[in-house]
């Protein structure tokens, strides 16, 4: 099948892992919104909220796929990746706590929703960009958010705190497809024509080399300044 070559299970892969990492901080808000909630009232609330919010990332899928077409919109769409990227690496959960017990069945559902509305942008964004404008792969994306959300996060959480690189591994990868969007907008497709899919390839591994020393530089920096507080 034409559908099936290696770029496209190149993004599909990229597109699990994506979502695999960028899903946990929706699980951690969805467990919040429901710890006073039992029972059946719990998981009926859970598959409402994910639902009214996978709607919302369909929405909003449609439209970034549109804009992501206007000049310097994709370098916009590759400079928020890069952005994107950072906070995946140095995480602050501390908005969870903001997020208050649900009183009932729909006042669960419907934090689930504004707080997916809030966190959602930067996963479509990603979801965008990895999957390289291919509807069919933002669909698959978006689809797959479901099961992970709702089951995977956690054990993932888990995997995140023993094996760090996963992390790492997911933001690198952002990195990689903010340069890839950068160089596919039409207002830089000339620029990247001229230097050749080489040259074009070899600044994405510049760019998550550096990414990654920047990454190790701050976390040194970070610790010797908490040893020294300590």
């Amino acid at each position: 099948m034409e559908f099936i070559n290696l770029d496209t299970l190149w993004r599909f892969a990229g597109i699990l892992l994506i979502d695999l990492i960028l899903s946990g901080d929706n699980a951690v808000v969805i467990a919040l919104a429901v710890r006073s909630l039992q029972g059946p009232a719990r998981r009926r609330a859970i598959l409402l909220g994910v639902a009214g919010a996978i709607l919302l990332r369909i929405f909003f899928a449609l439209i970034i796929s549109y804009l992501l077409a206007i000049p310097f919109l994709q370098v916009a769409g590759g400079l928020l990746l890069l952005w994107i990227a950072w906070r995946l690496v140095f995480q602050e959960h501390d908005g969870h706590e903001e997020v208050r017990e649900a009183r009932s069945l729909w006042d669960a559902v419907k934090i689930i929703i504004l707080a997916d509305v809030v966190m959602s942008l930067d996963n479509v964004v990603a979801l965008v960009g990895v999957a390289g404008g291919n509807v069919w792969l933002v669909a698959i994306g978006i689809a797959l958010t479901i099961p992970l959300v709702i089951f995977g996060s956690t054990i993932l959480a888990a995997l995140m705190d023993r094996f760090p690189w996963i992390a790492y591994a997911g933001a690198a990868l952002l990195v990689w497809v903010s340069v890839e969007m950068i160089f596919h907008d039409r207002a830089t497709k000339d620029i990247a024509e001229f230097m050749g899919v080489f040259a074009v390839r070899a600044v994405g591994v510049v760019a998550v080399l550096a990414f990654l020393a920047l990454v190790l530089h701050f976390r040194r920096v970070r610790r010797k300044k908490s040893e020294g507080a300590a």
